[in-house]
């Protein structure tokens, strides 16, 4: 890793300046790198550093740490599990990572304090610079973006708190990848829409003898402190360390979850679990953290003149289970060959392919998930979904394949099928539409 001032001495304009090394910054400086372009990837901490997350890497993850050559890595250093344990309304199930011609059958559970300097490093062994340390504060020279585009960029001022450095790392192009709170991606003009889903989750980790167990548990009838179900969820990671990721997730729009204590809401989850896992304040290793999560594609523009905002900057976490992790590297991988195409052919428009590729990776799976979501806002439509497809495993184990979305679109079986029927439904619907059903139904 690099400091700033390293950077600065040279005083070389990159092919590419990315700023954030998480999944989808180190993600794209990766592919860039081992291209053969020149990348910067500006990062405001050093590795390895904590980061909230429920540290569950699921089959497409793995897949993409896999085609960065990490594979090895993950298997000395994380977690394996087999897939899904589920429990919701008196009824629990079982449910293995379904087959799949591209993605493996099995997940990892890794912390991101572990996680993201071994990505960062595979990076900056491909090639990349990464400095570490230096928080990018602001656009250079920035420009004004056409219509329903983002501003241009040469660059980005950055810092060192530590050693006082300062100034100008200057690109060809930027990308941010900066995370949801993106300060660079609201100088750009990035806003979200806020009629889409927004979540907001907590976790803690706490020590427990069931560390090492082979499956991820998913509590879908979580409860406030008056027994009320919440549209959200609860889930226990075993790390394989010691330690277990306990947290909670809710999924909601429109205020549905206005008024919500989180933090009284994770309390109440370990009481619920505390028993089976023993988790208490005495296995406690230290307070939960959390934050809001805006998903389902809701916040653009993502394509500029020069610039492109990927990750949770642009909010690709998943709105089915709120995974973001495997969507952060996979719109970095995306995001690097639309630039690179810019590059090779000196045609900045060919920026417009990753607003493509995004479109036609998760354009209409996101516009399901965002139906999905308001459906389950409401209580009584959550009981009949998860009390009675937890009692049917068939059903479970397809709905897994949608919600982690892992179908094989080649094929025809029944996650396939309930998938594209889902997907028309959602086309043809308006999501106004559910909207109304569930005000209808709420005033019954």
């Amino acid at each position: 890793m690099q400091s700033l001032a390293d950077v600065l001495e040279c005083a070389e304009t990159y092919d590419v300046v990315v700023v954030g090394a998480g999944p989808s910054g180190s993600a794209c400086a990766y592919w860039l790198a081992a291209a053969g372009w020149r990348v910067c990837v500006v990062e405001k901490k050093r590795f390895p550093r904590e980061k909230t997350c429920g540290d569950g890497l699921t089959p497409r993850a793995v897949y993409q740490l896999s085609e960065m050559g990490l594979a090895d890595e993950l298997a000395e250093r994380a977690h394996r599990y087999h897939g899904l344990r589920a429990f919701g309304f008196g009824a629990s199930l079982e449910m293995n990572w379904p087959a799949h011609p591209i993605f493996p059958s099995y997940g990892y559970t890794i912390t991101r304090f572990d996680l993201d300097g071994l990505v960062a490093q595979r990076a900056e062994g491909a090639g990349a610079a990464v400095v570490v340390g230096a928080e990018a504060t602001e656009l250079y020279d920035a420009t004004d973006g056409a219509p329903g585009q983002l501003r241009g960029a040469a660059g980005v001022v950055a810092h060192d708190k530590k050693s006082g450095a300062s100034g100008v790392v200057r690109g060809r192009y930027l990308v941010v990848a900066d995370g949801q709170n993106s300060r660079l991606g609201r100088d750009l003009g990035v806003t979200r829409n806020r009629d889409w889903p927004l979540g907001m989750a907590l976790r803690g980790y706490y020590r427990s003898d069931r560390h090492d167990e082979p499956w991820i548990d998913s509590h879908l009838d979580i409860r406030d402190s008056h027994g009320d179900v919440v549209p959200g969820y609860g889930w226990i990671f075993p790390l394989g360390d010691g330690r277990v990721n306990v947290g909670v997730g809710l999924l909601s729009t429109h205020g549905a979850w206005k008024g919500v204590n989180t933090t009284k809401l994770q309390e109440h989850f370990v009481r619920q679990v505390g028993d089976a896992w023993g988790l208490s304040e005495a296995t406690s290793c230290g307070a939960p953290t959390g934050g809001r999560l805006p998903m389902g594609l809701s916040m653009g523009p993502r394509v500029g003149a020069n610039t492109l905002t990927i990750g949770d900057a642009t909010a690709t976490v998943n709105p089915f289970n709120g995974e973001g992790i495997a969507y952060g590297y996979e719109s970095g991988r995306l995001a690097a060959g639309a630039v690179a195409e810019a590059l090779v052919t000196k045609d900045a428009s060919a920026l417009a392919l990753y607003d493509e590729r995004l479109q036609s990776a998760y354009g209409d799976y996101y516009r399901v998930a965002r139906a999905f979501v308001r459906l389950i806002s409401e209580p009584r439509m959550l009981a009949a979904c998860v009390g009675t497809g937890l009692r049917v495993a068939p059903v479970m184990n397809e709905l897994l394949a949608i919600m982690a979305n892992l179908m094989n679109h080649d094929e025809r079986g029944p996650a396939e099928v309930a998938y594209r029927a889902m997907t028309r439904l959602a086309q043809i619907v308006p999501e106004r539409a559910y909207e109304l059903l569930l005000g209808e139904r709420a005033a019954r």
